[in-house]
């Protein structure tokens, strides 16, 4: 496929970018952004159930080499991370940024000068991480980086957790969304990510995400340039329920998805203390997770072995 433009800019011109943010800034008191719909006054001084007010914030912007293939290519993902989350995920790898809210506000222009200066440096796309309880600080931003030049696509990098109105202000904005199938079990996920009726948010989210972009269609350098692609981390015991997830997406959305099924489980922040999320995953649990998504008939699989860190 030919490069093209980003969806953004058609409605850059348009004006319906200027609306959707402002439409998205109303979201925000009381807040109904993601599927907590916690209604705190983030407008006025309160902070939400991800830790974060009118602001967002933010722990930098950089060229990541470590994402899926398609989104790094040969330069990196340029990659903003915004501290807080809508998830409590008990075993997060990165709970200072997520749990602890470690990182810097910005505003509008600063998160500006980022995406501009990730395009500078060569980046492929805008790598938007964790991003459902600020969107409308991303459309500000959006709205000044566009404006000045910005033309990478979007990247929305979720926990999956999202709103279905939420994710209607961002049909036509985002041209990339990546969003996580952490459970297939309601209680799974309540317990786990503090997260009330995660798999039926989540699927409802990811054929919302599909219904605007489609399968993940790549350049001639295999660098993506719209569509879906999910990430599925396999957790011990089966907790993440990989052949229910499987099934869903190749029944229910494509068998042309894309799936990255991660192998890089490891006890981080809370998860020592409840068992069985205190260790790593095995080898054949693992092996079986890969077994089960190529048997519900999803073929474009992200298998790549990492490297283990070490305990």
């Amino acid at each position: 496929m030919a490069d093209s433009a980003p969806a953004y800019l058609s409605l850059l011109s348009s004006g319906e970018l200027a609306r959707r943010a402002d439409e998205a800034r109303r979201r925000l008191d009381p807040c109904v952004l993601c599927a907590h719909e916690c209604r705190a006054a983030r407008r006025h001084g309160a902070t939400g159930r991800c830790s974060t007010g009118e602001r967002a914030r933010t722990c930098g912007g950089t060229a990541h080499f470590g994402e899926e293939a398609p989104l790094v290519g040969a330069h990196g993902s340029g990659t903003i991370f915004f501290s807080g989350c809508n998830l409590d995920c008990q075993f997060c790898q990165n709970y200072e940024i997520s749990a602890q809210n470690a990182g810097q506000e910005a505003d509008a222009q600063e998160l500006a000068r980022m995406m501009l200066a990730l395009q500078a440096m060569g980046c492929h796309n805008i790598n938007l991480v964790s991003p459902s309880h600020v969107v409308p600080q991303i459309l500000e931003a959006l709205l000044e980086a566009a404006g000045a030049g910005l033309h990478l696509p979007l990247v929305y990098n979720t926990g999956g957790y999202d709103s279905l109105d939420t994710l209607r202000l961002l049909d036509g904005l985002v041209d990339i969304y990546m969003p996580d199938m952490k459970y297939a079990d309601a209680a799974v996920g309540e317990r786990f990510s503090l997260a009330p009726r995660y798999p039926e948010v989540n699927r409802a989210a990811v054929k919302e995400m599909h219904r605007q972009v489609g399968d993940l269609v790549v350049d001639g350098h295999g660098v993506a340039r719209r569509g879906l692609l999910v990430r599925h981390l396999v957790l011990p015991e089966g907790l993440a329920g990989t052949a229910e997830a499987a099934r869903f997406l190749a029944d229910e959305i494509s068998v042309d998805t894309y799936v990255n099924v991660m192998d890089q489980y490891r006890p981080c922040y809370r998860a020592h203390t409840m068992p069985p999320l205190n260790r790593r995953i095995t080898p054949a649990e693992y092996a079986e997770a890969l077994r089960l998504a190529r048997d519900a008939g999803l073929h474009r699989l992200d298998d790549r072995l990492r490297p283990r860190q070490r305990p």
